[in-house]
């Protein structure tokens, strides 16, 4: 399950969407692509399955926690995390050049859902937000099937 986005901020009545804890109860991981605000929704989405986050830009109280960058390995596919990909303009060969060697690139900051081909073969993925839709139509969260190499994506709009 990929997340980004997500702004629970404390003493705000806000949740993830009924949608997402159905998708977080079938997660072998969870990607979180920046964005996370508070060490209390790290550790509520780790009750689900192994949660891989990266520093977003309103991610204060997690410097130091998170990475601003990570790149793993999962189901047999190389995968690299960011906040923040840049400007659209440029970004496959930009991404390209930063993780030259990952299959999926799982960005986030921009809310909007985004899943296509980047450079050399990559795959983008954005899974948007699914508390903050800003200028998107819909709120929205990612799934990925990762399996003995083989990468199947989707967006999941709510």
């Amino acid at each position: 399950m990929v997340l980004s986005d997500t702004h629970i901020r404390p003493g705000r009545n806000r949740r993830l969407p009924v949608a997402v804890y159905a998708a977080l109860e079938e997660a072998e991981a969870i990607l979180h692509a920046g964005d996370v605000v508070t060490h209390d929704l790290l550790d509520e989405l780790s009750g689900f399955a192994p949660v891989h986050a990266v520093l977003g830009n309103n991610d204060h109280d997690l410097v130091g926690v998170l990475p601003e960058s990570l790149e793993l390995e999962l189901g047999g596919v190389q995968v690299a995390m960011v906040h923040d990909s840049g400007a659209t303009a440029g970004r496959e060969p930009r991404l390209h050049r930063r993780f030259p060697d990952a299959a999926l690139v799982v960005y986030g900051h921009s809310h909007a859902a985004f899943d296509g081909p980047g450079d050399g073969g990559q795959r983008l993925f954005n899974p948007g937000s699914p508390t903050e839709r800003r200028a998107q139509p819909r709120h929205s969260f990612g799934v990925l099937d990762l399996d003995r190499g083989a990468l199947r994506s989707r967006l999941v709009f709510v």
